[in-house]
């Protein structure tokens, strides 16, 4: 068998253990990947937890009284951010009206008039949200349909 086939024969093995309703532009491949890089969504007690985990939460340099804000730890598992912000990006084509998504979408648009920190910046805070959303989703906090989810 040549390794083209062994990696199709691997991938629809993957795709036929994803669950049956999946957000769309989420796709069956990204959230098998996504469980299996979390491994239990149970072990998060709170969104700060699974936005730690992921490293899309901003860092802060605080002495005394005085606070300055960073960027994103990047601590956690990159394999997991990666595709965060990948699905993050087809959020903003597939479901606009995804909350997360529609508060930024002047920045995320295509042709919208924002430079590439601002557009990187702004699909951080979407991937971070979408983790989130995921966690709640997963744990049965909350449903797709409540968090503004398209299911396909």
């Amino acid at each position: 068998m040549s390794l083209q086939g062994q990696i199709e024969s691997l991938t629809s093995h993957l795709e036929a253990a994803a669950p049956p309703n999946i957000p769309a532009g989420l796709g069956k491949l990204t959230s098998v990947m996504l469980t299996r890089e979390i491994c239990d969504w149970h072990r998060f007690n709170n969104r700060r937890a699974i936005s730690s985990y992921t490293g899309l939460c901003p860092g802060e340099r605080s002495s005394g009284s005085k606070r300055v804000p960073g960027s994103v730890t990047k601590r956690g598992n990159p394999r997991l951010r990666a595709a965060l912000v990948e699905c993050a990006w087809r959020m903003v084509r597939f479901q606009p009206q995804y909350p997360p998504v529609k508060k930024r979408l002047a920045v995320l648009a295509k042709g919208a008039k924002a430079t590439g920190a601002q557009r990187k910046k702004a699909i951080v805070a979407v991937a971070r949200h979408l983790a989130v959303d995921l966690w709640r989703v997963h744990t049965g906090r909350l449903t797709a349909q409540q968090l503004g989810l398209n299911i396909k």
